[in-house]
């Protein structure tokens, strides 16, 4: 499988990319705790179909130190009893936010106020623009067909 476009060769993607890989290293030092943000990035990357970046945060996850059964139980996060209720909190946030065009309300009152029970400003700002960039990334993969597997943890950073 090969993609649509060739991202990486192109000037335009390049640039683009460089924007949001940007955008992507202000959360990253933002002060919501990296597990909640690779778990984010992934539940966002499984509900949007997206292999390249599943595949991406879920080695990237590995490297930083999460376990296999949490990684395992993303899927199905309400069921687990692996995840903090801050977690589960930022996962259903994360859920709501890629599910936009689903629910004609976008994220219910009670999930914000859910997520702020357990963020605060700075984090929940750094969890929304998270939720934002990830859907961005996922829709630039999933419509180019970027092939999942061979991503190498580091590989961009």
């Amino acid at each position: 499988m090969s993609a649509r476009l060739n991202v990486f060769g192109s000037p335009t993607a390049g640039t683009l990319l460089k924007h949001l890989v940007s955008a992507g290293r202000v959360v990253e030092d933002s002060p919501l705790p990296a597990a909640t943000q690779e778990l984010v990035k992934i539940r966002a990357s499984q509900i949007n179909g997206c292999g390249f970046c599943t595949d991406m945060h879920v080695k990237e996850a590995v490297v930083a130190g999460e376990t296999p059964t949490r990684l395992h139980l993303v899927a199905v996060w309400r069921e687990a009893t692996v995840f903090t209720e801050a977690e589960r909190a930022a996962l259903e946030l994360a859920e709501q936010g890629t599910r936009i065009a689903d629910a004609a309300g976008g994220v219910t009152d009670e999930v914000w106020e859910n997520a702020a029970k357990h963020y605060d400003e700075e984090q929940l700002t750094a969890l929304v623009a998270l939720i934002a960039l990830i859907n961005a990334f996922n829709r630039l993969n999933v419509m180019v067909r970027q092939p999942a597997g061979d991503y190498q943890p580091g590989q961009f950073g």
